[in-house]
This record gives structure tokens, sequence and C-alpha cells, in this order.
């Protein structure tokens, strides 16, 4: 069987001394799909490397406008392709194909238009000038490609050459190279057929996007050190993030990771003496959204150890039993779960439902749930927030409410963080001391409403403290905000004024611009 070939400099060839390939699996039959696809070598990823910096070099001579065009007809041309990207990403991933991957293809082009009308009205820029020193500044792109490593579960949205960051990256006006993920190669080739229809009917460089599918650990570290690479975008596991990570740190090169969240959700007790019945009922719905396979899934759940907690538990004990468990993305999720899983009980949990595999019907494991108290959880915290990616998760029972607050504090980093109370004023004073102790942990903080949404907003906040990213100042979710991930600020000192960026002149007859004057911010006058 042929390999596939890879996308280098505008062109589709063979890789350079593959070495080896892979096959992905249908999980709904744990069998291989036909198509294969190449592990580069080193010297694909050189001629990526050589021909994004050729790219780097071009795009400081092309027009804004034109990384706007790019960016719209990229989401045109997925949307020709929509019916073609439906079934690949469904026999590969098995997400439905009814509504999930549909609605998931639908935010993939919205966040391409998003990011072309930034670029297009230049507020991601936030071009500044202090006329009282002639000193302006705004934000530009970095002098090197960005490498983006694409996640398993959202195959449209995420992908490393479709998904937030590489449209980021391209609205910050840098080249991309793309690695796709091997739970979906043929979803990401297609996606890449679009990119490069999109690049030719443009006036950006042809390496512009470029994809590769596979690589060994080793090349990937060194991908992401190389003193050509201006940045990183990956979203995965903690342990692939915090080896590239370390790769970088070492050579000076940014990184932004997502890696790692269990998402807490607290549970305050007039919650449930008013809904309980639809608390149960959200909970179950959120854990079990996608067979759990979110990054915001609400891995963790606190709450005060009450009778009114032990119906609530038996509520949701039953609607996890009643349900079908979904299909999983691959097999290794599922010894990944086992082992999430087995850690929990080796620290003291105690399994409520369960806990084990299926061995029919592809690649399923059952929707678990277990509960610890909250002595236990104090005694063994880092364990017992270990990430059982899945639909599975963990209940802390704490005796009181300073045991409560005692447990948020030594939360680690998530992405999300979630706030149940009373609509009356009854857990009033105790919501205060649980949202000061836990708005320090997560990067969005929500109030009666699961987490598992994330909006394409610009006021979204998709990272948080580590370990659900590396970095706790930044989104990868949310335009312009996560652009800026992918850019560098460039002041200009005493520059004559027909030297300076459009942006950056006084009078600026593109858009909006903001002016720093007499230590007042104020909106520039454009007319």
């Amino acid at each position: 069987m042929t390999d596939q070939p890879i996308l280098v400099n505008g062109t589709w060839q063979a890789a350079e001394n593959p070495t080896g390939s892979f096959q992905a699996t249908n999980p709904a039959t744990k069998e291989p799909l036909p198509h294969s696809y190449p592990v580069s070598s080193w010297d694909d990823l050189q001629a990526m490397l050589d021909a994004a910096q050729e790219a780097v070099i071009a795009l400081r001579q092309t027009p804004r406008s034109a990384i706007a065009d790019f960016l719209e007809k990229y989401a045109d041309a997925i949307e020709a392709r929509q019916d073609a990207l439906v079934e690949a990403a469904n026999l590969e991933t098995g997400l439905p194909a009814g509504t999930r991957l549909p609605g998931e293809l639908g935010r993939t082009t919205n966040q391409l238009r998003q990011a072309g009308q930034a670029v297009r009205s230049g507020t991601w820029l936030t071009a500044t000038i202090d006329t009282a020193t002639n000193i302006r500044a705004m934000y530009g792109p970095l002098d090197g490609p960005v490498i983006v490593f694409g996640p398993n579960n959202f195959p449209l949205a995420f992908n490393g050459v479709s998904g937030g960051d590489m449209v980021a990256a391209i609205a910050a006006g840098n080249p991309v190279i793309a690695k796709g993920h091997p739970s979906h190669p043929r979803t990401t080739q297609l996606l890449a057929e679009a990119a490069l229809e999109a690049i030719e009917a443009t006036d950006v460089p042809q390496a512009m996007v470029q994809l590769f599918y596979h690589t060994s650990n080793e090349n990937g570290t060194k991908l992401v050190a190389h003193p050509i690479t201006g940045a990183t975008g990956f979203t995965g596991s903690r342990t692939g993030g915090m080896a590239l990570k370390a790769a970088a740190d070492a050579a000076g090169k940014p990184i932004y990771l997502e890696m790692s969240s269990v998402n807490p959700i607290v549970i305050l007790p007039g919650t449930l003496d008013e809904r309980s019945d639809d608390m149960a009922q959200e909970l179950f719905a959120s854990c079990t959204l996608g067979s759990g396979q979110f990054c915001t899934n609400p891995g963790l759940v606190l709450m005060l150890d009450t009778p009114q907690t032990a119906a609530f538990i038996k509520q949701v004990e039953s609607l996890f039993e009643g349900s079908d468990p979904g299909l999983l993305l691959n097999e290794g999720i599922i010894g990944s779960l086992k082992q999430g899983i087995q850690t929990w009980e080796q620290n003291g949990a105690t399994r409520v439902t369960g806990g084990q595999p299926l061995q029919a019907g592809g690649y399923r494991f059952q929707n678990t749930l277990y509960t610890v108290d909250g002595a236990t959880f104090l005694q063994h915290p880092e364990p017992l927030q270990a990430e059982a990616f899945g639909a599975a998760s963990l209940i802390v029972l704490a005796s009181d409410a300073d045991q409560l607050i005692d447990c948020l504090n030594i939360l680690e980093g998530n992405l999300t963080g979630c706030i149940y109370s009373a609509t009356s004023d009854a857990d009033e004073s105790l919501y205060a001391d649980v949202a000061a102790a836990l708005r320090p942990k997560v990067g969005r903080l929500l109030n009666d409403k699961m987490p598992t949404g994330v909006a394409v907003s610009p006021a979204m906040m998709h990272g948080g403290p580590y370990p659900a990213t590396g970095h706790p100042g930044f989104t990868s979710v949310g335009i312009p905000a996560s652009i800026h991930r992918f850019a560098m600020w460039q002041s200009y000192d005493n520059i004559r004024p027909h030297r300076l960026p459009p942006e950056l002149k006084d009078k600026n007859p593109t858009g909006t611009m903001w002016r720093f004057i007499d230590k007042t911010w104020s909106q520039a006058d454009v007319s």
C-alpha cells in the first residue's frame, strides 16, 4: 500500500525517507481504514522549515488583505467539502455525523471568518500612539513559522491544519507547519486540500500552510526548538506537552500548550434543596457528552457530605448506568482512562458504578462514577486530580465548609471551574468563600452552567494555570486575544512619519486606533 503524500511548499509530494507508516482505525469496528500515511523523517521537516522561512520573508511584503482573503476562501473551501469531511471524520473518530460533526465544521469556518474580519479591521494589532514621546507600537508577526500540533478529540475545529491555533497564527501573519493527529489523517488531508485551494486562489505564499501526519518524538522536540521556528501551539496530553515545552524552553522558543484539566464543579447545598433532579441530569449530560472526550469535561465534583448529597449521588448513578456508553476515539484512550481510574482507587476513591471497558461494539468504556471523602482528598491531592479522559467523574465529599475550602485551595490549575448555588440567597455566604478559593485556579469561572461548551467569543478564556496550560495569560479560543500568542509587540521610536506603518500614522485612513495621551486612553479621530 502506497503512503499518501504530505504537503510541502504548495505541492503534494511523497515523504522523503519515511521511518514507517500507519493507518487510522474505525473506532466503531476496530478495523483499519484503507489509506496509509507516512511517519516523516527529519528530511521532510527540514524542507518545510526552509520553505516556511521563505514564506516569512515574503509575508513582510504581503498585504494583510491577502491574509484575510485566504482565511475567508479557506472557510468557503471547507464548506464545499462538507459531506466528504463529515464522512471521513465520522469513520475515523466515531463522532456523530448527524449533528456533532456538521456543528463542529460550522464552528471551524466561523472562526476562520472571524479571524479574517479581525485581520481586515486591524483591531488585533492594538495600535498605540504616545504623542508626548513619539513612541508608537502594535502587534506584528513573528520571525519564523508557527508549528501546530492538533489533538484527537476535535478533528475539525482544533485540527492542526484548520483549528484555532492555526487560525490565530495565520491571522498574525505567520506561515504554519501543521502536524496531523494519527487518529484522523484522512480528515486532515481533506482539510489541507481545501487550504491549498485557498492558497492558490489568493496572494499568500505557497508555504502558508504545510502538513505532515506523524513523526518521532525526537523529531517533534527538535522541531519546536529549531532556530527557524517562531512559536508552537499544542493541544494534547500533559506528558507530550511537557516534553515539547522542555525542548522549546531550552531553546528560548515560545510554546502555548493546552494539556490537562479536570474542571471542578462545586455544588452548594441549596442547589439540591431546589433542583436535585435537574442538577443530576445536567451533570450526567455534561459528563457523557461526546463520551466525555472534551477538555472541559467535569471530571471532579466537590460537595458537602449530607443525606441530600447521598440521594443525589444515587440519582447520578442511576443515570450513568441507564445510558449506553458512547464510542471512544481510539484504543489508547481506553488505556489512559483505565490508568486514571486505577490511580483514583489506589489513593482511596470508591467505585460507585462503571470502571471497565466493554468488549463488544467498538472502543467503549462504562460510564464511571467514583467518590472520595474530603480528608482522603487532602491527603492525596495530586493523584486524586489525575485526569481520566472519558465519561468518568470523581465526587469529593467534604465534611464541612472549612474542609470544602481546603480542598479548593489545593486544586491544580484548570481550564474551567463552576459553582452551582440556590437561586435564593441560601448559599450566598458560602458562595463568596468558594468563589474566592476557586477563581485563581481556573481560566473561566461559571455559575449554574456546565463548562463543556466553549463559545468562539472575544471574551472567551480557554486557558488557565498549569497544568491546564503552560501559561495562564493567554487563551486558545477567542479572537482577537488568541492571535496575540503568535505575535510580537513591536515598538517604533521617533520613526519619520512616512516610514511608519499606516496604523501608526497620526491620520489613519484604514480604521480605528487608540492613543495614549497625557496618561489617558482615548479613541483616535480617524476622519
